[in-house]
């Protein structure tokens, strides 16, 4: 087998665990039970199963039959990592002592979300990685940003938006 087309894989698993990283590091800053690391971890396995899966794909003998029907889905490997990254994610969700409230869902949310982004990057779609990390990167902190504004507003007497938005 070429190295060339292993070292792709390497690359593209770079790319997402840098993307997956950035995510992760807002989430480290606001201190979140998962952070900088686990993103990382969660974008490069996603990235790295599905390059995994590509490589698999040039051997004929794996997933095509000699009809040359494709005997096993290669998306699969797909599935495997959402499958994955909802059992991390159930992990930091948990509900408050003595309360109602559920705390770590958005950070659930983002550990899918970099494992979204890390599969694009095994697929070597970059600019759609890029993209879905700067618009998870708005999500958490512009609308973070937001959220903090409209609860000082409330609790000082203020009012929020007809709408209840920035």
């Amino acid at each position: 087998m070429d190295w060339t087309i292993q070292l792709e894989a390497v690359w593209a698993t770079a790319i997402g665990m840098g993307l997956g990283g950035l995510v992760g590091l807002e989430r480290e800053l606001k201190d979140r039970p998962a952070g900088f690391r686990t993103h990382m971890l969660v974008a490069g396995a996603a990235a790295l199963l599905v390059g995994i899966g590509r490589l698999a794909l040039g051997d004929d003998t794996l997933f095509v039959g000699t009809s040359g029907q494709l005997r096993v889905d290669p998306l699969r490997l797909v599935e495997a990592v959402i499958a994955g990254v909802a059992f991390i994610g159930a992990g930091t969700i948990f509900a408050r002592h003595g309360g109602d409230t559920v705390a770590g869902i958005t950070t659930a949310a983002s550990l899918l979300m970099v494992a979204v982004v890390g599969i694009a990057a095994g697929f070597h779609y970059y600019a759609l990685a890029a993209a879905a990390t700067v618009l998870t990167l708005l999500v958490l902190v512009l609308l973070n940003m937001c959220d903090r504004l409209l609860r000082r507003g409330h609790t000082r007497g203020g009012s929020k938006d007809e709408d209840g938005a920035c």
